[in-house]
């Protein structure tokens, strides 16, 4: 069964390396607690060749589409950001160029030069040969409704690729008003994958159908991860709450999503939120993803083996809608 994961992260140290330490610290970055057991994610990242391709090999996962993981051009301005997107991208066509049945990738933009972001979508699509891009939340506190990043949204639109809106750290008013205060520990995870990502990734949605975004760029595709970001559980009480005081969008805001946005499974491997998504969004709109290095192909693997569904959902789920929204080649 051919099974395409497409919230697959990497990240290239070296170029990493070029960023302003005080920028990471002060967008958040802090040291992880490795694995007591097992790799460590920041270690495996780095490596796109046999060690990632035996990994996928063992979970009959057949192809990986590669996004950068941060800390990355988001936190670089003007020339210098422009460069290491572009720079970064470079790398990733490199190893796609290596295993190009194997591999496919979202662009990473210089998301603090939103005039630059189209032309490096475009650069990426149209001679790297990418299928869309992937951002990282927030840009100093401003999200892709902010009308900076209009060129970018048309962009997309133009060329008939997804934007995958990934979750990223809060900015610091945020961190300090609802995550500070905790153990270090909790308190990091807290404002990450234990619940703080999830929930502003939702909010990064709401704001698009909300500001009046997606009713402007209609044929806009999104993609988000980790079951619907919270927002499978939530879609319809938006709707009620939100009808009496908005009164300006051309869509409900369910239909709006339903419209626009497709979830992926990344990182989150049991049946309730998987359920959820399913009577909500519908098999149409979910594609299987494991979020590697983050989450291991085995665990994803797992999940597939264990959920019932009927052969023509599973090969939905497994690859088909993946395959219809990236345009990717089934050989």
């Amino acid at each position: 069964m051919r099974v395409v994961a497409l919230e697959e992260h990497f990240t290239v140290p070296k170029l990493v390396s070029r960023i302003d330490p005080s920028a990471i610290a002060r967008r958040g970055f802090r040291a992880r607690r490795a694995p007591a057991n097992g790799p460590n994610p920041l270690e495996l990242a780095p490596e796109i060749g046999e060690q990632r391709l035996q990994s996928m090999d063992e979970a009959g996962i057949s192809v990986q589409v590669l996004s950068n993981t941060g800390p990355g051009p988001d936190l670089v301005p003007g020339a210098d950001g422009i460069a290491l997107a572009k720079e970064m991208n470079d790398h990733l066509a490199a190893a796609i160029t290596r295993h190009p049945d194997r591999f496919a990738g979202f662009a990473v933009l210089p998301m603090q030069s939103p005039d630059a972001t189209a032309t490096e979508l475009v650069r990426a699509v149209r001679e790297l040969g990418f299928i869309g891009a992937l951002i990282n939340g927030t840009t100093d506190g401003r999200f892709l409704d902010d009308p900076s990043y209009d060129g970018l949204l048309a962009a997309a639109v133009e060329l008939d690729v997804p934007i995958y809106v990934h979750p990223h750290l809060a900015p610091e008013a945020v961190r300090q008003a609802y995550y500070a205060g905790l153990e270090p520990g909790a308190s990091r995870v807290l404002e990450a994958a234990g619940w703080g990502w999830h929930s502003e990734t939702a909010i990064h949605i709401l704001r698009l159908v909300l500001a009046g975004t997606l009713d402007r760029h209609p044929r806009l595709k999104l993609i988000i991860g980790h079951m619907g970001e919270m927002l499978p559980m939530m879609m319809a009480r938006a709707d009620e709450v939100f009808a009496l005081d908005v009164g300006h969008l051309q869509r409900p805001i369910s239909r709006t999503i339903l419209d626009q946005v497709w979830l992926t499974t990344s990182g989150i491997f049991t049946e309730p939120p998987f359920l959820a998504a399913l009577l909500t969004f519908g098999i149409d709109r979910i594609m299987f993803s494991v979020d590697y290095p983050y989450a291991s192909n085995a665990k994803g693997r797992a999940f597939l083996d264990r959920i019932s569904l009927a052969p023509s959902d599973m090969a939905k789920l497994t690859h088909g809608n993946a395959d219809a929204l990236l345009k990717l080649r089934a050989d």
